[in-house]
């Protein structure tokens, strides 16, 4: 087993806990001016600049990492990148001019454009419909918080730039905490289709019915607002999503809470969030060749900072590492 592989591996114990993201803090109201804060895991309080004046971080060309670049896309001068539309801050979400994409994922797409020398056109659209204009080349590369698993994997390939935690979303006060499959039996959770959140909550829910406990009754909504206003009005339980979108909701209404994280590859595998492209298209190595010259350079370490997501650092890009199991049991 490698280093790097070695060092992904992770106990349940170690995976399973509060959230480590973000922490609940006291917070402006977003929609009062530019800027909202929260708590960083340190303790310590970032101020997020949700404004469409972003003033994101940069760096400079490198021609070496460019000329890896496939030649169609050198000559067309863009980088085609595609996210969800769907508001997930600090993910990807809109900033307070309703039109401007902001948060984590653009910022890491716009440095990895700077070093390869494109200019970064950014496409939002719905979650399946990434999957579906990578598959036709109608995009070059998504960055929208997407898992690695060794499921997509037979269709995609990935650089690693982050790593993926999960987050159990409860209403406040609600006194449930989510250690294991056992905490959701018989609970009403909501998940989204096709991510690979629902994929381990079905199969949490299978595990139980197994060991003789309920079955989770499990829940879809069209968007987060939706999903939230059923938080709050005990049509369900629980929201599964990712950890930093949970936490960031938590920070900033104070009206949730986070109750339990897990890795986004399973109980023993450090999930890790990619830029995927269309396999064998020729730009994955490229791709990872620049975000290890940002990992290097620090401003990859600037753009985790300033949406408070330092926690979720990589050391390294890797190329098609192992992911979520067809079936992780």
């Amino acid at each position: 087993m490698s280093t790097s592989l070695a060092r992904r591996r992770r106990t349940t114990a170690a995976v399973l806990g509060l959230a480590s993201a973000l922490v609940l803090a006291a917070c402006s109201n977003p929609s009062e001016g530019g800027t909202t804060e929260v708590a960083d895991a340190s303790g310590g309080k970032t101020k997020i600049n949700i404004s469409a004046d972003q003033n994101r971080v940069t760096t400079d060309k490198v021609d070496s990492i460019a000329a890896e670049v496939p030649e169609k896309i050198r000559k067309r001068g863009t980088l085609e990148l595609v996210a969800s539309s769907g508001s997930a801050a600090p993910l990807t979400f809109v900033a307070t001019d309703n039109k401007t994409v902001i948060g984590v994922e653009p910022d890491i797409a716009y440095l990895v454009a700077d070093v390869l020398g494109l200019k970064p056109h950014i496409n939002t659209v719905s979650w399946e419909n990434i999957f579906v204009g990578l598959d036709s080349a109608k995009y070059d590369a998504g960055f929208s918080n997407i898992t690695v698993t060794e499921e997509r994997k037979e269709k995609y390939d990935f650089a690693t730039y982050r790593e993926d935690n999960l987050g159990f979303g409860a209403k406040k006060g609600s006194g449930l905490k989510v250690t294991g499959p056992a905490d959701v039996a018989g609970k009403t959770v909501a998940v989204s289709s096709g991510t690979n959140q629902e994929k381990l909550l079905i199969e949490w829910s299978k595990e139980n019915e197994k060991a003789g406990r309920k079955p989770v009754n499990i829940k879809y909504y069209q968007n987060d607002s939706d999903t939230y206003l059923a938080l709050q009005s005990g049509r369900i339980d629980l929201y599964l999503g990712p950890n930093p979108t949970a936490a960031y909701h938590a920070a900033t209404t104070g009206k949730t809470e986070v109750v339990g994280t897990y890795s986004g590859a399973g109980a023993t595998l450090q999930g890790l969030i990619a830029a995927t492209t269309k396999k064998d298209s020729g730009l994955v190595k490229p791709l990872a060749d620049a975000l290890n010259h940002v990992i290097e350079n620090g401003t990859y370490a600037k753009v985790l900072a300033r949406w408070g997501l330092s926690d979720e650092a990589v050391t390294k890009s890797e190329i098609n590492p192992p992911g979520l199991p067809k079936t992780n049991q």
